[in-house]
């Protein structure tokens, strides 16, 4: 019986993870879970699942938490120390599906006690790649990437030569904005930005979508995972979204990993590796697709992209530098206090007011020099936006 911890439960990964579990139970001795506000959801799952322990990011919840677990033998505890301390209960196999930075720590405590961390949070390679990577050899541990892009490349990579790859291409569905009017977007809405015509996922990461910064974060995280150049790396729209990526060879000659978009099998590739087991998914009907479309992103509509390249090339911790400044900058437009255009001005500006601070050697790249990274990104954000209000 396999030992497993989610991070994250109650966002869409996580409950594509439990859905995953609850068919196949008995195989499966579950430690932790952890949740933000979504109490019900938590306590719920955590009972059905005889979880060990249900964490609640928010300490606010805590005696909420005990409420709904009261009489079920399940643990409750709230906040980051918490969330730390469950992540360093041992587990076989982990999901990290916080979002955000906050999910950084929690995975590397993970990677700590050997466990195999399934790894959803994308931020965790983009602020600390290094560091995951170093953390991972010297425990012994491996980290499993389960964004469906990653996922893909890994799969192509399997039994492979890394030396022989020219390039990989990444895919964006180019989100809800896509065929959008350039002129449109200064209007758009929060809740226009949190529709997406492909996937269901949570509002943050359809926004993201929708402004391409998690596909700008899908290519720092395609850099620090597999060890490639920038030059390397692209990444096209594919409107259907069933290419995931594809692998360039130096024979030229290009893997692609298609399939349809269920997170689901991202997650179980991760669950089951290194076999392969059956997965409830949709079995694709090529014929009834008709064809597959690629198109040029466009660096006018989506300048992350262009900030995630100049951040692969300067290196260090910009990418906790950007990172954080493009959550303060999503916080802000959610709150409708920017627009969506000026999310990408506010991370350009305090990329370029740290870039010197920020240069650094990647050997020495700390959990604390990346949390005070994500601080003062943070502060900086904060000033730009009130001086654009002022």
């Amino acid at each position: 019986m396999r030992r497993v911890s989610i991070f994250g439960a109650t966002g869409s990964i996580g409950q594509n993870t439990i859905d995953l579990i609850r068919r196949d139970a008995a195989g499966y001795d579950v430690v932790a879970l952890t949740g933000g506000a979504n109490i019900a959801q938590l306590a719920s799952d955590a009972r059905a699942l005889g979880a060990e322990i249900a964490v609640t990011a928010d300490e606010s919840r805590l005696e909420d938490l005990r409420a709904a677990l009261a009489g079920s033998g399940v643990e409750a505890a709230a906040g980051r120390a918490a969330l730390v301390e469950a992540a360093h209960r041992p587990a076989d196999w982990v999901m990290s599906a916080i979002v955000g930075a906050a999910g950084l720590e929690p995975g590397l405590r993970a990677l700590e006690q050997g466990a195999t961390l399934a790894l959803a949070n994308k931020e965790s390679m983009v602020c600390a790649g290094p560091l995951m990577l170093r953390t991972a050899r010297g425990s012994g541990a491996e980290i499993l990437p389960v964004d469906s892009e990653h996922s893909a490349v890994f799969q192509a990579l399997i039994g492979e030569d890394i030396g022989a790859v020219e390039r990989v291409i990444i895919t964006a569905s180019g989100g809800a904005f896509r065929d959008w009017p350039l002129e449109d977007l200064a209007r758009a809405t929060p809740a226009q930005a949190a529709t997406h015509p492909n996937w269901d996922m949570g509002q943050r990461i359809t926004i993201d979508s929708a402004s391409m910064f998690n596909k700008a974060l899908e290519l720092i995280e395609t850099r620090e995972f597999f060890g490639l150049k920038p030059s390397q790396i692209e990444a096209v729209v594919h409107p259907e979204s069933m290419i995931h990526a594809l692998v360039g060879f130096r024979d030229g000659g290009l893997m692609a990993h298609v399939g349809p978009a269920d997170m689901r099998h991202a997650i179980g590739f991760a669950l089951h590796y290194p076999a392969r087991a059956y997965l409830p998914v949709e079995r694709l009907d090529l014929v009834a697709l008709g064809q597959f479309s690629f198109r040029t992103p466009c660096e006018t509509r989506w300048p992350a992209l262009r900030l995630a390249r100049e951040v692969m090339q300067a290196g260090g911790l910009m990418g906790a530098v950007f990172n954080a400044a493009k959550e303060r900058a999503l916080d802000a437009f959610i709150a409708e206090r920017i627009g969506f255009g000026e999310m990408a001005a506010v991370v350009e500006e305090v990329l370029d007011r740290l870039s010197s601070q920020a240069r650094h050697n990647p050997d020495a790249i700390t959990l604390d020099n990346v949390a005070e990274a994500d601080h003062l990104a943070r502060h900086v954000a904060d000033d730009v936006m009130a001086a654009r209000r002022a």
